[in-house]
């Protein structure tokens, strides 16, 4: 069983003077390659960033916990960090390689933005939290990461669409598959996605084979929090 984060906080799973680099090694041998994450680009890359500098000074003994992290309150909405094996999966399931373009809804702490930007070419991130979206930007630029766009906004808010995409990942639950995503990628891209209603979500991976035709594949249940948006279906122009 998984230890909720009261209980990681209060010692029994912590230790003083904590050993990131350690840490970080044991979150990929111990949680992620277990959860089916055995693409070597894909634990190169988390092995990379340091998560401990994408979560609040009260949790970064925690960073590479199995838990979804509390980043703060924006906007009058909590936010999480998703768990470390969620992330795992998403970057593996994406098969992001060194030419893809990228887009992120949803961009928190910018973590997975780190990690996605570090296996693509580049990254395009909104997040409706104008408050996230600076940490996030000045945490990509503490690494040195450079190869990302940032944007603040209703990522529901329209735009012209046109294929521009390799990669999508949404990284909070949706009700439904969303169409006009689907639309913006490229043919052979693949989005990422949760849907459902919780307790019991499910992800799933959607390729576009063709300009008319996607393929949707069933990968695993979780649950999320549910995005922020109008109400419609149409994404945020960059």
């Amino acid at each position: 069983m998984t230890p909720n984060l009261e209980t990681l906080l209060s010692g029994l799973y912590i230790m003083s003077n904590l050993n990131f680099d350690s840490a970080r090694e044991n979150m990929v041998e111990q949680q992620i390659r277990p959860w089916d994450v055995l693409e070597p680009r894909v634990l190169d890359a988390i092995r990379s960033i340091p998560r401990e500098n994408f979560v609040p000074e009260e949790y970064k003994n925690v960073a590479y916990a199995d838990a979804a992290i509390p980043l703060g309150t924006f906007d009058g909405k909590e936010c999480d960090m998703l768990h470390p094996i969620v992330e795992g999966r998403i970057l593996q399931h994406l098969a992001i390689t060194e030419g893809c373009t990228v887009l992120e809804i949803g961009t928190g702490s910018g973590y997975l933005t780190a990690c996605m930007a570090k296996l693509g070419n580049h990254v395009d991130t909104v997040d409706i939290h104008e408050e996230l979206t600076a940490i996030a930007e000045k945490n990509l630029a503490d690494l040195g990461i450079s190869n990302v766009n940032f944007s603040s906004g209703d990522a529901s808010l329209s735009w012209e669409q046109k294929p521009a995409y390799d990669a999508i990942a949404i990284t909070s639950s949706m009700k439904k598959i969303p169409e006009t995503y689907k639309n913006l990628l490229k043919t052979g891209g693949r989005l990422f996605v949760i849907v459902g209603e919780p307790p019991v979500m499910k992800a799933y991976l959607v390729t576009r084979t063709s300009k008319n035709n996607w393929e949707t594949e069933e990968l695993f249940e979780t649950s999320v929090c549910a995005i922020e948006n109008s109400g419609t279906e149409e994404p945020f122009i960059f």
